[in-house]
C-alpha cells in the first residue's frame, strides 16, 4: 500500500475549528482592553483640564470662563497647557458648566466609545460615573 503525504480534510477542519475558537475568545477581550485604554486617555485629559483650571485660578483668582473672543477651553489650551478638545477619535472634552467659582469638565465619547458614557470632573475633583473612573 502506497503511503501519501499531506493533511486530510478532517485534520484541516480541526485546525480551522481551533483557530475559530481562539478568535471568538480573543476578539472580545481585545475590544474590552481597547475601550479601557481609550477611557484612560479621556480620564488623563480631564485631570489635565482640572489642573489647568486650578493653575488659572491660582493666578487670576477665579476659574477660566469665556471672554475676549475665546472660549474657556481655548484660553486654557493656549495659556495653561490644557489638552486639545479632541482627545482622540473617540473622545472630546468641553465644559458642561463654567463660572468664575465652579466648573464641570466632561469627556464625551464618540464612535465606538459611545456606549461607554460621558465622564465628568468638577472643581472639587468629584468624578462621575465613579465606576468608570475606578476601572
Amino acid at each position: 500500500m502506497k503511503q501519501t503525504k499531506g493533511i486530510t480534510l478532517i485534520e484541516l477542519l480541526i485546525v480551522i475549528l481551533i483557530v475559530g475558537i481562539l478568535a471568538a475568545v480573543s476578539v472580545p477581550v481585545y475590544n474590552g482592553y481597547m475601550i479601557r485604554a481609550r477611557r484612560a486617555d479621556a480620564k488623563t485629559a480631564l485631570e489635565q483640564v482640572r489642573a489647568a483650571q486650578e493653575m488659572w485660578r491660582a493666578e487670576k483668582g477665579s476659574y477660566a470662563v469665556d471672554g475676549g473672543g475665546n472660549t474657556a477651553e481655548v484660553i486654557l489650551q493656549t495659556t495653561m497647557g490644557a489638552p486639545d478638545t479632541t482627545i482622540s477619535p473617540y473622545y472630546t472634552w468641553d465644559f458642561s458648566e463654567k463660572t468664575a467659582a465652579a466648573f464641570t469638565a466632561q469627556a464625551v465619547p464618540t464612535a465606538s466609545q459611545v456606549p461607554d458614557g460621558t465622564l465628568t470632573i468638577d472643581e472639587t475633583g468629584a468624578k462621575s460615573p465613579a465606576d468608570k473612573w475606578a476601572k
